[in-house]
């Protein structure tokens, strides 16, 4: 798997998955730095505020960039307010998956039962795909719900190195 050199993991993280299994996924442990500017009003309650490359971003959308630098296509899957996003603030900051990302999507939501657990950053790139999920480090974990989404995913025959989780620090 050609990942992006700050998202190159180092590690794995072991995962017990609902039905007994145990899986080990690729972990990558990037520092991103905290935003200096003026904070935006809206921080999508709370989120730490990041700079990426002069931009400023939640950890999602860092994530998103720096996959988008090495040339793959991608979405940030806001599960919370049912989105596709490609940015934040301002204008045209979401866009629909294409059509054969969509269709994955979707059979993972449908075998898992819903669509929370989705990893946050949903990746694509001559017909390999990745998710993504942000973690950030001694704040966040895997949740149930992310767990279920994983073992949908790998049911339906999506690969384990299609998944990586990021915990990243500040």
């Amino acid at each position: 798997m050609h990942y992006p050199d700050l998202l190159k993991p180092q590690y794995c993280q072991r995962i017990a998955l609902s039905s007994g299994r145990e899986v080990c996924v690729p972990k990558a442990t990037p520092l991103f730095r905290k935003w200096a500017g003026e904070l935006p009003r809206d921080t999508y309650n709370g989120k730490p505020v990041l700079e990426f490359n002069g931009e400023r971003v939640f950890a999602e959308l860092a994530i998103l960039r720096a996959f988008q630098q090495a040339g793959w296509q991608g979405r940030w899957i806001d599960s919370y307010r049912h989105k596709y996003r490609i940015g934040y603030w301002g204008e045209n900051v979401t866009n629909d998956l294409p059509t054969e990302q969509q269709a994955l999507f979707d059979s993972i939501r449908v075998k898992a039962g819903h669509a929370g657990g989705c990893f946050d950053v949903f990746c694509w790139r001559d017909g390999i795909v990745i998710f993504a999920e942000s973690k950030w480090k001694a704040h966040d974990r895997i949740r149930s719900t992310q767990r279920r989404w994983l073992e949908a995913a790998l049911d339906i025959g999506t690969p384990l190195e299609s998944f990586l989780i990021v915990e990243w620090a500040q």
